[in-house]
């Protein structure tokens, strides 16, 4: 039957009324440190993440404006004598703070990431300045560093694929580069626990080893504080597989909690035969509450942990329904999830966004292991996905995610390489592709043309 006019509106403004509100005014994230010490990879971390839970948020690189206003030569550049090149150097900064108030009052962003090294107190006074004109937040990242081998480490991972050193040999980028940064040293001022005591600030040692935090302003900055707090270097590899093919899989059902297929089973074996031959030590399992991951699981013959936030999004009134049956009941609102799927939800169920919300602990906890195997569903398998690639609210309900699929994420300096393994079991297809007619009065035809075969 379908569902009341009103109801139907009901869902569709409660959908956008959901969206989380985390800060009442823009927020400057300001990072501060001297170089090789991690900011770049804290700022691109932490923008990736408050992008994933809602919170708009864009990096400004100050190296950026540096690199499209003049070549760089060599370490001379960042003398704190050479008069020329802070000319520059400053209205870099300040081109970079017009763009985030830019960004801020055009494409209401919530935060900027002002990604610039900031080593003195009176760079760190002018952004002050700037957002107390501006009736901005401020909240400050120093990342302190006096382990050499770390910055060693750093420098050989990042600096010397630089666009800074195109071309340049290894040597010779770790002899500029060491000089770039005994420049910085010279001028750089440390965030004072006494005379900044005033500041909101977050103080990273030795890439997590210690923290040191100091007023605190909101919710957004909580948030800020304990991603912060659980992110980690440690090389690792986290594994993401669906299930095995379920009953329900074969039949193009969406939902329920039915058991695995006789494919499904099959792949549950040969998928503990793939991990045994990753010798992985010290893997971590973890599964949903429902049977066809469970089932999945004990086919390893290891310790596995259920996670009730890891279970497969909530289709509310149309559980255990084919997407035809779902277009020949309730078509409006097929329709209405064809235009906007992560922010749709379904009636007395959830949405993508509901469930990206309900994975935040899950993310939290990945952040803070090291190896792990996490066998989950399409739609939870998708929003992990998009929080390791930094995938956007558009393009998350898309991600392909096949059944019998193993997905390897092995984080790397900035981002995540990702490798695919599928192990030779064959599975039904539970992939559809938005259809490119999304109107409520559409012909039942074009609704359900990219719906996959099943039985």
């Amino acid at each position: 039957m379908d569902l009341p006019q009103e109801f139907r509106r009901r869902v569709r403004c409660d959908s956008a009324a959901s969206r989380p509100q985390f800060t009442n005014s823009p927020t400057v994230i300001v990072m501060v440190g001297l170089p090789a010490r991690g900011k770049t990879y804290i700022s691109k971390k932490l923008t990736r993440y408050l992008n994933w839970i809602g919170v708009t948020t864009s990096v400004f690189n100050l190296g950026h404006y540096r690199r499209e206003a003049v070549q760089y030569k060599n370490y001379e550049f960042f003398l704190p004598d050479n008069e020329e090149a802070m000319k520059i150097r400053r209205e870099c900064a300040s081109h970079a703070l017009k763009d985030i108030a830019s960004y801020f009052s055009k494409e209401q962003g919530q935060v900027a990431v002002f990604d610039a090294t900031n080593t003195t107190r009176e760079r760190r006074a002018i952004i002050l300045s700037f957002a107390k004109e501006k009736g901005y937040k401020v909240f400050f990242v120093e990342s302190i560093c006096d382990d050499l081998n770390i910055v060693e480490e750093n420098i050989m991972q990042v600096k010397v694929s630089s666009p800074d050193y195109v071309n340049a040999d290894k040597e010779e980028v770790m002899e500029d580069f060491h000089k770039r940064i005994e420049c910085y040293n010279q001028s750089y001022v440390p965030i004072d626990d006494v005379k900044d005591k005033n500041l909101s600030y977050i103080k990273i040692f030795n890439v997590g080893s210690r923290y040191l935090v100091n007023r605190v302003q909101d919710h957004i900055q909580s948030r800020i504080v304990y991603y912060l707090m659980n992110i980690h270097v440690t090389p690792r590899s986290i594994y993401l597989s669906r299930h095995g093919e379920s009953e329900l899989n074969l039949t193009g059902r969406i939902g329920g909690d039915s058991k695995l297929a006789p494919r499904g089973q099959e792949y549950a074996r040969v998928l503990g035969r793939f991990m045994k031959d990753q010798t992985i030590k010290d893997l971590k399992v973890w599964t949903s509450h429902m049977r066809r991951t469970i089932q999945t699981a004990e086919a390893l013959g290891v310790p596995y942990e259920q996670w009730k936030a890891l279970n497969e999004i909530d289709a509310g009134v149309c559980e255990e329904m084919t997407y035809e049956e779902i277009q020949d009941t309730h078509p409006e609102e097929f329709a209405m999830r064809d235009q906007d799927k992560y922010r749709y939800r379904y009636p007395k169920g959830e949405s993508y966004e509901d469930l990206v919300h309900r994975l935040e602990p899950v993310i939290m906890e990945l952040e803070r292991q090291e190896n792990v195997l996490v066998i989950c569903h399409q739609a939870v398998m998708r929003c992990l996905l998009a929080y390791f690639l930094d995938k956007n609210a558009g393009e998350l309900p898309y991600l392909k995610c096949p059944l019998h699929t193993v997905l390897k994420l092995t984080p790397v300096a900035y981002g995540c390489q990702v490798e695919s393994f599928f192990l030779n079991v064959e599975a039904v297809n539970t992939h559809r592709e938005r259809p490119a007619n999304v109107d409520v009065d559409r012909a039942p035809d074009e609704a359900l043309v990219t719906v996959p075969d099943h039985l």
